[in-house]
């Protein structure tokens, strides 16, 4: 097979990438918040004497939105390619955040899962089209840390969710931390006139005029990193991709990949719907209980980072799993009566545990398989973790709705932890895995 030709050499200015940086942060910072304030209002609504709902039922309430999501991210690929990637951006920024709106007001659970449902459509949009502006327009050397730092913003949204909770939740109530979600709604225009629309899809579209005109509005001097790079040899047929995530070498992986991704989020949506009212009911006031979710959302937020670089330097599978690994620790170690800054302790190891190792777990399954199937392998696989991320805050619900001792919660998720480590660690070593694959480079990280 011969080789292509070396890529053009990076043109895009700082500022430009800065920018793009910038506002995907912001997109993804207040999809966080919008998923976070689900477990922020928890206490709140379990104590509402108006709706009077039993646990399954607020656990039910906590999975519309990651519903429309799963609905959402089916439609991100299609939508894209019609309406453009900064179109898709500030449409799912701005759906989400007006739904907030209709949340706050509404006046039956009925009406709110509606609108928690029409709002997740909007969130399941905007880390894939985030995460690929962000690659697009950062230089090769730090797209994998800018992607790290884009998707830092997730956790705090979530930070930012139980803030405004334990500012707003005992004079306003839960209806005034929802209705703060539709702030976006007044910078939404600040962000259209600072993002870029993706010269990948202008150019793509074949509008090299409006391509042009854009790159010199951006200071960029060529458009040959944006354009599509022609692939020798035949097109990979759907059989091929097929073969590729599901033939025998490879369903070992694929089946561990999906597992411990499942596995991961339900971890991520079940704790953050359920910690704080797990810790109020054992025996926390409201404002110690959310400050848990704060703890929580900001380990991760670090703990992405660090964990990437951890991954960069050693193999991320043994980085993953032993995370995995420590989250189970952390959140078995909630089971027992601890002092207040013990507990922090452990809920800090339980968002490394679940939302870092998930965080680290995707950037390898993408890097994992050939090229010509890379995108289905990882749109599969995500697509089948969003049902782990709905059915996370129902198991907290339908464990709840038992009546069992609180330190059974800690004790189910610590488990699925654990298997999620173990499902990581079976997965075949990279190397194995992309030997079929004719001179295809392996990814920079390494095994």
């Amino acid at each position: 097979m011969s080789h292509a030709s070396a890529a053009p050499a990076w043109g895009t200015p700082g500022r430009t990438t800065y920018t793009v940086l910038l506002v995907c942060w912001l997109a993804i910072l207040f999809e966080g918040y919008d998923v976070g304030v689900m477990g922020a209002v928890l206490p709140a609504l379990a104590e509402y004497r108006e709706w009077n709902l039993t646990p399954l039922e607020l656990g039910m309430l906590g999975s519309y939105a990651l519903a429309g999501m799963f609905v959402g991210s089916f439609a991100v690929g299609t939508l894209s390619d019609l309406l453009g990637r900064r179109r898709m951006l500030l449409g799912c920024v701005g759906l989400f955040s007006l739904t907030m709106v209709g949340a706050a007001w509404a006046p039956t659970p009925a009406w709110f899962a509606a609108f928690r449902f029409l709002g997740g459509l909007g969130l399941g949009g905007v880390i894939p089209v985030a995460a690929a502006l962000t690659i697009e327009y950062s230089p090769p050397p730090r797209r994998g840390f800018n992607y790290g730092v884009m998707y830092s913003g997730y956790s705090l949204g979530i930070l930012c969710s139980a803030a405004v909770a334990m500012a707003l939740l005992a004079h306003w109530g839960w209806r005034a931390v929802i209705a703060a979600g539709a702030l976006p709604l007044v910078l939404l225009p600040l962000l259209a006139r600072l993002l870029p629309e993706s010269l990948e899809y202008l150019l793509s579209k074949g509008d090299e005029a409006g391509a042009r005109a854009q790159a010199a509005r951006l200071g960029i001097a060529s458009l040959e990193p944006f354009r599509p790079r022609e692939v020798e040899g035949e097109k990979a047929t759907w059989r091929d991709v097929l073969a590729a995530v599901f033939a025998p070498r490879q369903l070992r992986a694929t089946l561990c990949f999906w597992g411990a991704l499942f596995l991961g989020m339900m971890l991520v949506y079940g704790l953050n719907t359920w910690l704080p009212q797990i810790m109020r009911k054992n025996g926390y006031d409201l404002g110690s209980s959310i400050s848990f979710l704060l703890v929580f959302s900001l380990a991760s937020a670090v703990g992405g980072l660090v964990l990437g670089r951890f991954a960069d330097k050693s193999e991320p599978r043994r980085i993953v799993s032993l995370f995995f690994l420590v989250g189970a620790a952390g959140i078995y170690c909630l089971t027992y009566r601890n002092s207040l800054a013990v507990n922090y302790l452990w809920v800090a190891l339980a968002g490394v545990g679940s939302i870092s190792s998930s965080l680290i777990l995707t950037g390898y399954l993408a890097g994992y398989y050939p090229a010509h199937a890379r995108g289905a392998a990882t749109g599969w696989a995500l697509s089948f973790a969003r049902i782990g991320a709905m059915s996370g805050p129902i198991v907290g619900g339908y464990l709840a709705s038992l009546k069992l001792p609180l330190a059974w919660n800690f004790v189910v998720f610590s488990c699925a932890a654990a298997l999620a480590a173990i499902l990581v660690m079976l997965i075949p070593a990279r190397r194995a895995a992309a030997a079929h694959a004719a001179d295809e480079p392996l990814p920079a990280q390494g095994d």
